[in-house]
C-alpha cells in the first residue's frame, strides 16, 4: 500500500489525542498513520499514513474536520535498512 506525507494544522489537538489516532486500525476509508510529527508553536502536524490513495487521505482528514495544504506519495528507507540488516546477520 502507498505511503503518504502531509501537512496541516493541529488545531486543538493534545499528545494523547494524536497517539490515539497513531494507534487506531484502519479506517473505513483504508487509512492507517504511522506516524504523527507535530509542532504545538507553529500550530503545524505532519502525518505518514498508509493509504489507498490521495483521495482516502483527504477524506479521513476532513472527517476530522482538518484541511490538508498538502499531501505527497512518499517513499521510505525503513523497511530497505531493515532488510540489509537482517541479510547481513545471515
Amino acid at each position: 500500500m502507498p505511503t503518504y506525507l502531509d501537512a496541516h494544522e493541529l488545531g486543538n489537538a493534545g499528545e494523547e489525542q494524536l497517539k490515539q489516532v497513531q494507534n487506531s486500525p484502519k479506517d473505513e476509508f483504508g487509512v492507517t498513520h504511522k506516524n504523527i510529527l507535530y509542532n504545538k508553536e507553529e500550530n503545524k502536524a505532519f502525518c505518514i499514513l498508509d493509504a489507498p490513495n490521495k483521495d482516502a487521505v483527504e477524506k479521513t482528514h476532513q472527517k476530522a474536520g482538518l484541511k490538508c495544504e498538502w499531501i505527497t506519495e512518499v517513499k521510505t528507507t525503513a523497511g530497505f535498512v531493515q532488510q540489509l540488516l537482517e541479510s547481513s546477520s545471515k
